[in-house]
Formats: C-alpha cells, sequence, structure tokens
C-alpha cells in the first residue's frame, strides 16, 4: 500500500523513535513495525470504545507480517489508569506468556497510550512499545515523550516513568470516527503549542477555526504536524524533566490536573479541565503583572471559538489548591505554575502566593 507520509523524528540518542504522520495507514501499522525491527509477539492493548473500531484491523496488519497479537481491551475512560487495572493487566500478561521480545502495542486516545506504556515500561524491567494514537490529543500530546504512568485516588499521573515508544503511528482519518466531545478537547493541547512556543502557530490556529472545526484534513494534518515538531524539540532538549526545559509543556496542567482530581477522574475529559486550567494561569499571570488584559482575551477568545470551555465549574478553592500544592512542580509545598511572559513564551514560576492563586480560579 502506498501513503504520503510525513515523519518526524525525535533525536534521543539510541532512544531516537520516529513518528509517521499519515492519512489511512493505520491499516499499514505490520509494515510500520517491520521498520522499526519487527516482532513475534504483540500484546495490543486498548479500549471498550475503540476496540469495535480499530483493533481488527491493527491486528490483521500485524498478522500480516507474522506477528502473533493477543488483545487486551480495558473499560474506555479515565477511571481504567489505575494502579488495579495495571494489576490486572500485568496478571494478563503473565498469563499469554509475554517476555521480553514482546511488544506492547497502544491502540487508542491518551489513557491508553499513559496505561500501555506504564505496563510496557514495567512488565519483565521494560518492554519495547508501540504508540498508536486514535484521539486527537493524544496524537499531538500524550503519545510523543515518553511520559507514561497511572494515576492515584488524590493526584493524576502520579506515579510512572519516562519509557520512549519505538515509534508512534499517527492515521488522521481515525479523527473522522472520534465523537465531537472527544475531538475538540484535543484542540486545547493544540492551542496550548502555540500559547507556550510559537506565535505564529498561534495566529494561524485564530485564522483556521472554521477548518479545524470541520476537520478538514489539510488544516488537521499541519496542526498535528506541527504540534508533534515542538514537542519533539522540548523533550530533545529536556527528556526527563532534568532542566526545568520540559515543565513548559504543563502550561494550565496544574489547575486541570488539581479540577480532574477534585471532580473525579472522567467527569471533565483531560482537554477540558486544560483548557479551563490555561484561562486559570492567563488570569494568574495578569494579576502578576507578567501578560496584559489582551492577552487573556486573545487566548480566551480561540479557546471559546473552538469549543472549548474556559469557565471553571463549581469546585471547592480551598481543596483545589490543596491539590495543586501535591503537584509534581510543587517544591515543599509551595506552589509553581508555568506562566506566560509573552504570546509563545512561558516560564515555571516559583513560590506564586497563594491568595493570587485563588483569586486566580474565580471567573
Amino acid at each position: 500500500m502506498s501513503f504520503s507520509l510525513e515523519i518526524i523524528r525525535v533525536s534521543l540518542g539510541e532512544r531516537s523513535y520516529p513518528i509517521e504522520i499519515g492519512s489511512g495507514n493505520l491499516a499499514d501499522v505490520g509494515r510500520f513495525l517491520s521498520t522499526l525491527g519487527g516482532a513475534d509477539h504483540v500484546a495490543l492493548i486498548t479500549d471498550s470504545n475503540v476496540e469495535p473500531l480499530f483493533a481488527a484491523a491493527v491486528g490483521a496488519s500485524f498478522a500480516e507480517f507474522d506477528v502473533e497479537v493477543d488483545l487486551l481491551v480495558v473499560e474506555a475512560g479515565e477511571p481504567s489508569k489505575s494502579a488495579a487495572v495495571a494489576d490486572s493487566l500485568w496478571q494478563k500478561m503473565l498469563e499469554l506468556g509475554a517476555d521480553r521480545k514482546t511488544i506492547v502495542a497502544a491502540l487508542g486516545g491518551g489513557v491508553i497510550g499513559d496505561l500501555a506504556g506504564f505496563i510496557a515500561a514495567t512488565y519483565a524491567r521494560g518492554l519495547r512499545f508501540l504508540q498508536i494514537p486514535t484521539t486527537l490529543l493524544a496524537q499531538v500530546d500524550s503519545s510523543v515523550g515518553g511520559k507514561v504512568g497511572i494515576n492515584l485516588p488524590g493526584a493524576k499521573n502520579m506515579v510512572g516513568a519516562f519509557w520512549q515508544p519505538l515509534g508512534v503511528l499517527i492515521d488522521t482519518e481515525v479523527l473522522s470516527r472520534l465523537p465531537r466531545r472527544e475531538f475538540i478537547s484535543g484542540l486545547a493541547e493544540v492551542v496550548k503549542y502555540g500559547v507556550i512556543l510559537d506565535a505564529d502557530f498561534f495566529a494561524y490556529l485564530e485564522s483556521h477555526v472554521a477548518e479545524l472545526n470541520a476537520r478538514q484534513p489539510e488544516a488537521l494534518r499541519h496542526v498535528i504536524a506541527r504540534s508533534c515538531r515542538l514537542k519533539a524539540d522540548v523533550v530533545e532538549a529536556d527528556e526527563r524533566e532534568t532542566s526545568g526545559g520540559r515543565a513548559v509543556l504543563n502550561y494550565g496542567h496544574t489547575f486541570a490536573h488539581a479540577l480532574e482530581t477534585v471532580s473525579g477522574y472522567g467527569e471533565l475529559l483531560h482537554g477540558e479541565a486544560v483548557s479551563i486550567g490555561m484561562m486559570c494561569a492567563a488570569r494568574l499571570a495578569e494579576r502578576m503583572g507578567r501578560i496584559d488584559a489582551d492577552f487573556v482575551r486573545r487566548q480566551q477568545s480561540l479557546l471559546e471559538s473552538l469549543g472549548l470551555p474556559t469557565k471553571l465549574p463549581a469546585a471547592d478553592a480551598d481543596e483545589l489548591l490543596e491539590v495543586m500544592s501535591r503537584d509534581k512542580k510543587s517544591e515543599s509545598g509551595r506552589l509553581r505554575f508555568v506562566l506566560p511572559t509573552r504570546l509563545g513564551q512561558v516560564e515555571l514560576v516559583g513560590d506564586v502566593d497563594e491568595d493570587d492563586a485563588r483569586a486566580a480560579l474565580s471567573t
């Protein structure tokens, strides 16, 4: 089969890998794996929503290259990113006879990518891992960079690892099957890249709202490729968050993770929480004199034009602040946030006054 493919390379020495972006290439994933060294056995992890849509085609493509495939299906939704579900998957892997040559393939959105990646990172002290993201959010963000993990009841993504994939295969055609709310959720991470790294990209998004809302293939391919390249650049410079450079990717996420935790995982989609969190971060930055009101207005206008929420749901501010104090970016319980200095540039700001953070929670 022949596809028009774009390859983005994540350069991390011996952990380097390609991101293949195409249209219709999901059914050619067996060929993609063969270019990465192939395998005899794949544990294909997916969820109950994705399995009836794409699992058969992916499994058949692997089989064309003489790969034995075992399908492991978990319930769709954020609650599956848990220690209990991880334990059940470890047990199934053991029953299937998975060994050090088995490859774990994640077919689904961010929850599946994080969960399957965590299984790959921990089972038999580490298995090779393939990302096949089927949501916009996973395609532009969570499938790239090697962050994998599960949630604790009181803190999102608190247990995990850095575990880079062998490769990432992105098929833009699958987005036509994505429920509208899920698609819109993914656009929040796209907007984030413009805010934190690329003012010109932000302007492109502002001028292509109609095309994005209509899921126009050319516009989608452009924003996916640009988002992946921007994230790859950050990951290459700070793979394991040792220099602080990778922290910029968490713009809006301190507020977002607290919202997700307090509201109960699954009430807000991750991108919805990030959209609201970016507005909280922008208001905080304005209150601290780092940006002006026009920045806040432009960000809010773009998010709302894409159908994303910007208003904080009913939540207890004290509870949100308590959860934020346990965020991985906090130090000794003191709040730290990624905040903008101008469009296209953000930085990690420490020791933020609690009253300022509380005020940012008011809409």
